[in-house]
């Protein structure tokens, strides 16, 4: 596979989440192991892997705006909270709307 192939859901994540991804297929999907690597409890990686399912699933919804993206990206990361989110995602999509008429 050359860079050139590399999926869009991929290019999108960080470097931390390449990393955690690596110890998860390293540990063959045990998140018991990767718990004890990270030393940190079950729930807490398995709350990090939820994040990690949203950010590839969200990777792979291509109508969406890179903006909304990017604030889907920093609700995922704790950046912002998801109210937040909701308001600029809302905003975005009521001032595009405007200037499309």
């Amino acid at each position: 596979m050359s860079i050139e192939t590399i999926p869009a859901w991929m290019k999108e994540l960080e470097e931390e989440d390449l990393v955690f991804i690596k110890k998860f297929v390293l540990a063959s999907g045990s998140l018991k192991e990767v718990a004890k690597q990270y030393q940190v409890t079950y729930p807490t990686v398995r709350l990090r892997l939820d994040r990690l399912i949203q950010k590839i699933q969200m990777g792979d919804e291509q109508e969406c705006d890179p903006y909304i993206s990017l604030i889907k990206r920093f609700a995922l990361d704790g950046k912002i909270d998801r109210n937040t989110a909701q308001v600029l995602t809302r905003e975005f999509k009521k001032r595009k709307e405007g200037s499309q008429t």
